[in-house]
């Protein structure tokens, strides 16, 4: 109930804004949604049904579930624009866990104001998507129906302010962020440290996209604070009308205790190729690596950390327009023993067969 009336007073608060916006000449207010409904079978049979801790889609195992489902309202004039969409679904759970309340579920709430009325120059604040990586939390717009490992295991969204330009033929888009930390909504308690963001996207053609973003800040209190620097590039290359190759790598390091200049580093590289035989069919295979060896981003304790090759391989079918079925199978192997069984043992690789049916509106 309380979750039905704040949509509510969020429909109201849109409504009356496009009321009295006398700035803009067409001011619009939607409505959509989407749900992502899956079944995910983990080869290594967990007992608590929950597949490894460093997956947050799809990670229930064994039962049909819900990944995600939102409903959002988005209200766009001249010179203001906001969003606002709750959410429910594992991956909320999974994702928002260290936040408290009703923050757990608001997966987008954020307004922005254009700053220039002859350039396209916003300034936008609240909670939004994540401004690093390809992937995001809407399945229905990735290649693979799983996340890669380097999108689980860096930011989904980012609480924060955001100053952003994009060129008036749309082929370069500029952003500068203040963040209140790593996929972070409420600051970690006892720390002062902002973070700190950009991003750089350039599209010469509808047939390529190439991006840079970075990561500034302290995910820990200032009393043990540890300086993180991320780096993420990645290019879109859609080869021809059938063939496309998305590429990325991204390396973050981490001091390894406060005020020291050694760091831990990590690196991970994926490539995705996506077929599409035919108009309502894709095809796509994916190759990733992690190597996080002091456990910086996936802890395991072992003596070479996490050190993981990824491979997968999905179908994808467009039942209608707004209706997607998806099949993958993926795999995991990794050089020491990090996957648990169902006999309370560890092995070096797992096993994943999933299945999702995404409906948008």
């Amino acid at each position: 109930m309380k979750k039905l009336l704040l949509m509510a007073s969020a429909l109201a608060f849109f409504q009356t804004a496009q009321a009295q916006d006398s700035t803009s000449t067409t001011p619009s207010f939607s409505v959509g949604g989407y749900l992502e409904a899956y079944y995910n079978h983990d080869f290594n049979r967990p007992v608590q049904n929950t597949t490894p801790s460093f997956l947050y889609n799809f990670n229930r195992a064994g039962e049909v579930n819900l990944n995600l489902g939102f409903i959002r309202g988005a209200y766009t004039s001249e010179r203001v624009r906001a969003n606002l969409a709750l959410a429910v679904g594992t991956y909320m759970n999974a994702n928002y866990a260290a936040e408290p309340g009703v923050l757990r579920n608001i997966y987008e709430a954020n307004a922005g104001i254009k700053l220039a009325k002859k350039a396209n120059l916003w300034l936008d604040a609240g909670i939004m998507p994540s401004h690093i990586g390809f992937e995001s939390a809407i399945g229905k717009d990735n290649w693979t129906l799983t996340r890669s490992l380097v999108a689980e295991n860096s930011p989904y969204f980012e609480a924060g302010a955001k100053l952003n330009y994009t060129t008036d033929d749309g082929k370069l888009y500029l952003a500068a962020l203040y963040l209140n930390g790593w996929q972070r909504i409420q600051r970690v308690d006892g720390n002062t440290t902002p973070a700190f963001g950009t991003q750089i996207t350039y599209k010469p053609s509808a047939a390529l996209t190439l991006n840079y973003s970075t990561f500034v800040g302290s995910d820990k209190p200032d009393s043990v604070r540890q300086m993180r620097y991320y780096h993420n590039v990645y290019g879109v290359f859609q080869v021809s009308d059938q063939w496309g190759i998305t590429a990325g790598f991204d390396y973050g390091t981490e001091q390894k205790q406060k005020g020291s200049s050694s760091y831990n580093r990590w690196l991970v590289p994926v490539m995705i190729v996506r077929y599409s035989p035919a108009s309502k069919v894709n095809v796509a295979v994916r190759g990733e690596y992690f190597q996080d060896e002091k456990g910086v981003i996936i802890a395991t304790g072992t003596p070479e950390g996490f050190k993981t090759w990824g491979f997968s391989a999905n179908v994808d079918y467009a039942v209608m327009a707004n209706v997607l079925w998806r099949v993958e199978a993926r795999t995991l192997s990794s050089k020491d023993a990090v996957f648990a069984e169902r006999d309370g043992a560890f092995g070096k690789s797992n096993t994943f067969l999933t299945t999702s049916l995404a409906v948008s509106f």
